[in-house]
């Protein structure tokens, strides 16, 4: 059996950095393919992500606190997903595909938040 990864000399911030990012994944609950079982197909997920992750950077919020990829096992295929934080998935579910209903019923639920606080 071959050993697939392997280093002899651990840079400090590596570490540092590996703990870091270890610490953010306890907060992302939700997998991106959690949302196959709402309706979204994988092509949609991967755009609403890749949205998601736009408005994250533009808004100045660091996108590596709510936003990790990983891989899945779904009925014996490995899948590339992402980890996600509920900001994440809130994001995520905010540009997805309009068209289906939990994606309108949560946007029309956010406003209504909004909305109510401006009151």
């Amino acid at each position: 059996m071959d050993l697939l990864i392997y280093t002899k000399h651990y840079d400090v911030s590596d570490t540092i950095h590996n703990f870091i990012d270890f610490y953010y994944t306890l907060n992302m609950k939700y997998l991106a393919s959690d949302l196959l079982v709402q309706g979204l197909s994988p092509s949609q997920i991967t755009d609403a992500v890749t949205t998601a992750i736009k408005v994250a950077n533009s808004s100045g919020i660091e996108a590596y606190k709510h936003f990790m990829p990983v891989y899945s096992g779904i009925k014996q295929e490995i899948i590339q997903d992402c980890k996600l934080s509920h900001l994440g998935y809130g994001l995520v579910l905010m540009n997805a595909n309009p068209d289906l209903s939990i994606v309108g019923d949560f946007q029309v639920g956010v406003l209504k938040q909004f909305l109510a606080l401006d009151s």
